[in-house]
């Protein structure tokens, strides 16, 4: 099975569990009784990577995963927004935050790369606050 479909697996396993014949705890979260779950999950995940535990920061990577599905679910629920937007709106920073690669500037080092990161999401920030 492709990755790809492994992903699309996903979203449907997500659907189910939220759907009417699905689980009723599911069907109950909102994101504020999430929020400890997320916050859990990271702080499992970083005791993974300071243990240097490969299996299990795979597992702990899963399960911040699962609460970003969660959070898109119940998002796509309420028509806010769905995983698809979330991987979209990700790809577009990603592009933006990164211009010496997918742009014109030029760096010649690291700590250039991490200034401009942070001017650029300065600017961003603004720019919110703006509109």
């Amino acid at each position: 099975m492709s990755k790809r479909t492994r992903f699309n697996e996903l979203k449907k396993v997500f659907r189910i569990l939220h759907g009417p014949n699905g689980c009723p705890w599911d069907r109950k979260q909102t994101h504020k009784t999430l929020l400890p779950y997320i916050r859990e999950e990271s702080r499992e995940f970083s005791a993974t990577v300071k243990s240097r535990d490969c299996e299990h920061m795979k597992e702990e990577l899963g399960d911040i995963l699962l609460q970003v599905m969660f959070h898109s679910e119940i998002a796509s629920k309420e028509g806010l927004f769905d995983i698809e937007d979330v991987v979209d709106t990700l790809i577009k920073k990603l592009k933006r935050r990164h211009p010496h690669v997918f742009g014109k500037v030029k760096v010649r080092s690291v700590h250039q790369v991490i200034a401009n990161w942070h001017n650029i999401k300065r600017q961003e920030k603004r720019t919110k606050r703006i509109s």
